[in-house]
């Protein structure tokens, strides 16, 4: 295949994995839910994380064994079976009434289906392009889970106020399980003994790659979890993004008792924008300065943001914070699956991502839990925000220390060019 044929189609694949992540970004639309159930159903803080809280633990579980699938079978048939595991799960929930039987088909069928697609949009798009565009083609895919709150909470808060908990659960159900399985068809990995190319070749050259990828041969995950940086990397993705997901899970809350602000859904939306921004922003950035000295930046501004967040309570003020949250929080979501291949390879990013990916969902137990439940108990979210920040400085501090895996001898050096995956589908 021609270079230039090639990335047409890794556009396409590119953009198409874009749209699969905005309709799997329903995740990020449970603030704006949860508070729903907190008002009409009288949950508990507490108990309103927890369907959340399962669904991240769920997707970052599924993430493992559908990177594994995805590297064998193709991204295809498992993006699609997530989007219809995705609307099995909303749409089961419209029938229930408990925390316990949402946690089910939110938290546990909902994240399943979240992780399945998840796991199959990066990879391929990857594959298409050259090593010098890693950080800003992951971030463009990653992107579409961020600003998916912005269209889906204003309409989930329409649904809420014209249908009532259990058909807008139906609506968005429906609704992701069809624009899942459409989009899915788009999404394939480059053919046999395809390489995209720098210019000269598929082979990272100088300036072009971050300083942080390393000559080192496609690692599979056995070989990856002996290298210490593997578990740096997964207690930083852990302190970085437990911050973020206490937020985003009670942000709409939050702006009702800080700022006496009813219209929760606009510092959701405030937030989601800028998370894409971040993703993209992130990884464009990373590329020239390097993922790691990109991520101390991340958390160190998101510390500074944590310890200020009590003082936000204005609505503009409080815009102003969900906005910086989201901008740091996206960066580390395009920092780590880039860090991943320049680390490990992209010949298993897959499952090795997949594998790392299970920080995210550790954090997601940490950052909504441990926010609603210090706030159930002090009745302020004040040392919930403290909390988070001293969490983000120790990943700053993590950030700041870690270093590549040893280089590979340059014998071996030409295996970092994307290796061409096995099926294409």
């Amino acid at each position: 295949m021609q270079h230039g044929t090639g990335v047409s189609r890794g556009w396409v694949v590119t953009l198409a994995a874009l749209g699969i992540n905005l309709v799997l970004g329903v995740l990020y639309a449970w603030s704006v839910m949860g508070k729903a159930l907190a008002l009409e159903w009288g949950w508990s803080k507490t108990q309103t994380a927890l369907p959340f809280t399962v669904a991240t633990a769920a997707f970052a579980l599924m993430m493992i064994f559908a990177g594994r699938l995805q590297d064998r079978i193709g991204p295809r048939i498992v993006t699609t079976l997530g989007g219809l595991i995705l609307g099995a799960g909303l749409t089961a929930s419209a029938f229930v009434r408990t925390p316990a039987a949402m946690v089910l088909t939110f938290g546990i069928i909902g994240g399943i289906g979240i992780g399945l697609g998840y796991s199959a949009t990066t990879p391929p798009a990857i594959k298409w392009f050259p090593p010098a565009r890693k950080g800003l083609i992951t971030g463009l895919v990653v992107s579409g889970v961020g600003i998916a709150a912005v269209y889906i909470s204003p309409l989930t808060q329409y649904l809420l106020k014209a249908h009532g908990i259990a058909t807008t659960f139906l609506a968005l159900g429906l609704g992701a399980a069809v624009l899942v399985a459409v989009l899915s068809q788009l999404v394939s990995n480059p053919p046999p003994g395809y390489q995209p190319s720098n210019g000269n070749s598929g082979v990272p050259n100088g300036d072009l790659v971050s300083p942080d990828a390393v000559a080192h041969p496609n690692l599979d995950w056995h070989q990856m979890l002996r290298t210490p940086q593997f578990y740096q990397l997964w207690v930083m993705f852990v302190l970085g993004a437990s911050a973020g997901l206490m937020i985003i899970a009670h942000v709409a809350m939050i702006a009702a008792e800080q700022a006496r602000w009813a219209w929760g859904f606009v510092p959701v939306a405030t937030l989601a924008v800028f998370n894409t921004v971040g993703r993209i922003l992130g990884g464009a950035l990373s590329d020239r300065m390097g993922r790691t000295q990109t991520m101390i930046l991340a958390y160190g501004l998101q510390a500074l943001n944590m310890f200020l967040f009590a003082k936000y309570t204005t609505p503009a003020l409080l815009i102003f914070g969900s906005a910086f949250t989201g901008l740091c929080y996206g960066t580390i979501f395009t920092l780590m699956p880039a860090a991943t291949a320049d680390f490990y390879g992209v010949k298993n990013l897959g499952v090795n991502y997949g594998t790392l990916f299970t920080a995210f969902g550790v954090a997601g137990m940490m950052g909504p839990v441990l926010g609603g439940t210090i706030r159930d108990a002090s009745g302020s979210w004040s040392y919930s925000f403290v909390a988070s920040g001293v969490l983000l400085l120790a990943g700053a501090a993590l950030a700041a220390t870690i270093r590549p895996p040893a280089r590979a001898p340059i014998a071996s050096r030409v295996e970092l060019a994307p290796a061409a995956s096995k099926v294409s589908e």
